[in-house]
């Protein structure tokens, strides 16, 4: 391989990672126009090392495997839960797809990883509006992806086993629900308990959630019923 062919590939991988970072570094995102670029450059210049050293009969197929390896591993560290949501999960398959476009790059595949540098942008541009578009729709249809439901209840002491299973019954009348966790503290007031449950909704439960909540509104000895939607998260 020429220097000249090396310079080559090189630049490309550089140029597309930047299209493709200039419009991440635009929406203010955690991995933007330098880090696009460097994935795809990064990817590029292992493509390229397999190749020189190998005189270019090695197999880059190889050396493109442990990318996306350890890719992988660098897409993990911009994924962050948040209570029950997860976010991030765009910005790394944007990277996985930075690296995909140095790797093409490298390998000499120039009008494939060009096709494959602007396919990303244009994702990213175009089907913005229209999932923005799809979310502003009215949720006619509960079954929007799972759902994460607290209810905590305030009550006398002596009503709470009866509380306990009272909520037991209601959960399993409904086959989308799961009880994920039920725990009872006195928070510091022995005379009352404070009861506080987690449920998974297979599909968003809203409605069901408040009946449950009301329906342990009227129980003797209750003092306080309230309930939260946690998160979401989509199918």
């Amino acid at each position: 391989m020429t220097i000249l062919d090396f310079i080559i590939r090189l630049g490309l991988a550089f140029a597309l990672g930047a299209l493709v970072g200039v419009e991440r570094q635009w929406r203010q995102k955690s991995a933007g126009l330098r880090t696009n670029t460097l994935v795809s450059l990064g990817s590029a210049a292992f493509i390229l090392l397999s190749l020189s050293l190998t005189d270019g009969a090695g197999d880059p197929s190889r050396v493109a495997g442990q990318i996306v390896t350890g890719i992988g591993f660098l897409g993990g560290g911009v994924i962050l839960k948040t209570g029950m949501n997860i976010q991030g999960l765009n910005t790394a398959a944007t990277i996985w797809c930075s690296a995909a476009v140095g790797t093409l790059a490298g390998a000499g595949l120039y009008t494939e990883a060009t096709i494959t540098a602007v396919s990303i942008t244009a994702a990213h541009t175009m089907l913005r509006p229209i999932s923005g578009f799809i979310n502003r729709l009215p949720a006619k249809r509960e079954d929007i992806g799972v759902a994460y439901y607290t209810i905590k209840i305030r009550c006398k002491e002596q009503v709470e086993n009866h509380l306990r299973v009272l909520m037991l019954n209601e959960i399993k009348k409904n086959d989308q629900l799961q009880l994920r966790s039920l725990k009872s503290t006195d928070n510091g007031s022995p005379a009352y308990t404070y009861v506080e449950a987690e449920i998974l909704a297979n599909v968003k439960s809203d409605g069901f959630i408040e009946y449950m909540a009301g329906k342990l509104t009227i129980e003797y000895g209750v003092t306080e019923v309230s309930w939260s939607l946690s998160g979401t998260q989509p199918d």
